[in-house]
């Protein structure tokens, strides 16, 4: 049977690029509701900034624990919607837990039960993508399935939603609301999304064969994603943990004027979820890698250093927040270009992993105690070092966009 005849038709590949991506948005949203509600948890639980970091360290650590696991099971028994439905569930319910934890231990026990129903989402999502999305379309969808819902809800509309409802009802309440809609989505998702048909995702390759992982982590690419996984997952854990906290209490900024600068991120990566790797598409993975990760450093900067217009913080936020484009494409992108394409899932869940285990799970943790003895803005000055090192790994990566790479051939006789 043909590849042609086991694509998926247009609208169906723009369906299921659509809804996985509003399903990882209210992913996120649930995910990050702590964080923009930490300025009313800390006071009422009477945390430090040591046990603030511990929370994003917690659900780091079993959400890498999760995709590792989850993404190489769905590789091995190719069952993928069933995973993505029960997740989705579950970590609606871990959202509702949290909002009736009333002491520090009982908030880090539905954060750690929380990454463990999210950690193999995406990887599973990238995975059905890839057996349904046409390649030439590949980095584009990845990049709105991963970044596009889970900024837009997660980053931009959380904090403006999250903080009027915790100002006027309590915090409690914000996390309540949070665990609601995803609900809706695994219902979408169970009955109108198919399971991808193995035979499209092998047909390449005739019957489906074991594949090491080891194979992988021969090919520079996959390593260096891992590396750089680390470093920007560290980046954006840490300035979610740490920034709303530091806006509020050093920089002097009201609740709402936090929520809505930190909703600029959201919309940052929002259009950068499109934006970003379809520019990869066409010029390529590896300048854009390295653009957009030096082009970090100016968020933390900004939080630093500019006094001036919240407006003008505002703008110096959105275009620093532009690196989180690049998510996609070194977790999922890259490695699938550069190995063989059955190792989606597995190589996702292992960049995704690598990162959330030795940067999403360290980095918050140092941030706080750094934080604690040093000032929040410690934590500004270790995003503005890991964006650096993000950018200086970059510089190896070999070119995988099919399209440059065709460019690039040469030309038979």
């Amino acid at each position: 049977m043909s590849g042609a005849t086991k694509r998926a038709s247009g609208g169906y590949q723009a369906w299921i690029v659509g809804l996985l991506s509003l399903n990882f948005g209210i992913l996120f949203f649930d995910r990050n509701a702590l964080n923009f509600l930490m300025p009313y948890v800390q006071p009422d639980l009477h945390l430090s900034n040591t046990q603030v970091g511990m929370f994003s360290s917690a659900l780091s650590l079993t959400w890498a624990l999760s995709g590792l696991a989850v993404g190489r099971i769905s590789d091995k028994l190719g069952s993928k919607k069933p995973v993505v439905v029960v997740a989705t569930i579950a970590f609606c319910l871990c959202s509702f837990a949290s909002g009736m934890a009333s002491s520090f231990f009982m908030l880090l026990g539905a954060r750690l039960l929380m990454g463990a129903a999210e950690g193999g989402v995406m990887p599973v999502s990238h995975a059905m993508i890839v057996s349904e999305v046409a390649p030439e379309r590949r980095g584009l969808a990845m990049g709105v399935a991963q970044n596009l819902g889970s900024n837009l809800l997660g980053s931009g509309l959380a904090p403006l939603l999250l903080v009027p409802v915790a100002a006027a009802y309590g915090w409690r309440e914000g996390f309540y609301l949070a665990a609601a809609p995803g609900l809706i989505t695994a219902v979408l998702i169970w009955f109108t999304l198919r399971e991808p048909p193995a035979e499209a995702h092998y047909l390449a390759f005739g019957e489906k064969p074991t594949v090491p992982l080891s194979e992988a982590f021969r090919h520079r690419n996959v390593v260096l994603c891992a590396i750089i996984s680390v470093l920007l997952v560290s980046y954006l854990v840490v300035c979610w943990a740490f920034m709303p906290l530091y806006l509020t209490t050093v920089r002097g900024f009201a609740p709402e004027t936090m929520g809505w600068l930190m909703a600029t991120l959201g919309l940052s990566a929002g259009l950068g979820s499109f934006v970003v790797p379809a520019i990869s598409d066409a010029v390529g993975r590896r300048p854009v890698m390295i653009g957009f990760a030096f082009l970090g450093v100016i968020l933390p900067l900004g939080g630093l250093y500019y006094t001036g217009s919240a407006w003008v913080l505002a703008a110096i936020f959105f275009f620093g927040w532009g690196l989180n484009g690049l998510f996609p494409m070194f977790m999922a992108t890259i490695p699938s270009e550069s190995v063989d394409p059955r190792l989606t899932a597995t190589l996702t869940g292992v960049v995704m992993g690598t990162g959330e285990v030795l940067g999403g799970v360290l980095s918050p943790f140092l941030a706080g105690a750094l934080a604690d003895v040093y000032g929040l803005s410690a934590a500004l000055w270790l995003m503005l070092a890991l964006c650096i090192l993000a950018g200086i790994c970059a510089l190896g990566l070999v070119e995988s966009a099919p399209r440059v790479v065709a460019r690039r051939a040469p030309v038979p006789a």
